[in-house]
């Protein structure tokens, strides 16, 4: 517990006065501050000038990580048939019909991602109070339901993120990893950076991105220049 202490001693001193950096400073400073004994995720959160009660003024969407997240993503798939087959070979974790929905509703969700086909949405739509609250409710609008369901797969084990305002209108992502080369870092999170200004609402008034911040898992947060993050 003394150990833990003063390295967290250590971390808030480092940060200390460090605020609007560039998204290479803040990645140097992440990285030459990140201490735990695991390989601590590096992640973001953007709070943004939007209401997410109001349906124009939802922020959500998918991005590709360039560099991956570095994390094992585990994935279901609700298919029957030859998708099934497509599934499993894509390298699917869980593959399913009722007695996939009949294992969720038992509580056992072993998955982080969850896919359907469009004919399994029935299905599927009985889950809502399930997976919705865990934001793995399958979407056309992020790639999740979808026939081609061996693609999908790939992009949710290959990097791809699913970002969503939550009711403060902030959204938050995991970007990688601490082991992450620099360069590698800062090429994740404009890219998702990016990806939330492309989908800034048509209901958004005024400032659209108020405040941009990242962290490792276990250190302390520091603030981006919001201009540095969004440019190229």
């Amino acid at each position: 517990m003394a150990n833990l202490g003063k390295r967290t001693r250590a971390a808030r001193e480092a940060f200390a006065g460090k605020d609007n950096l560039t998204v290479e400073d803040a990645v140097a400073l992440l990285k030459g501050n990140a201490n735990a004994k695991f390989d601590e995720t590096i992640e973001i959160a953007m709070a943004l000038g939007v209401d997410p009660r109001h349906a124009d003024q939802m922020v959500r969407g998918v991005v590709s990580l360039p560099n991956g997240t570095g994390k094992t993503v585990r994935v279901a798939v609700f298919a029957r048939g030859p998708k099934a087959e497509e599934a499993q070979a894509a390298g699917a974790d869980i593959v399913g019909a009722e007695d996939l929905m009949e294992a969720v509703q038992g509580g056992t969700i072993d998955f982080d991602r969850c896919i359907a086909t469009p004919d399994m949405m029935p299905i599927v739509g009985r889950l809502g109070k399930v997976l919705g609250p865990r934001n793995l409710m399958p979407n056309p609008k992020v790639g999740t339901v979808t026939m081609d369901v061996a693609q999908a797969v790939k992009d949710s084990k290959g990097g791809q993120v699913q970002f969503k305002a939550e009711k403060a209108g902030v959204v938050h992502a995991g970007v990688g990893k601490a082991s992450f080369d620099e360069a590698k870092l800062v090429e994740n999170i404009r890219a998702f950076v990016g990806a939330v200004s492309a989908a800034k609402p048509s209901g958004s008034k005024g400032t659209y991105m108020k405040k941009i911040s990242v962290s490792s898992t276990m250190g302390p947060g520091v603030t981006l220049d919001v201009n540095s993050a969004v440019g190229s």
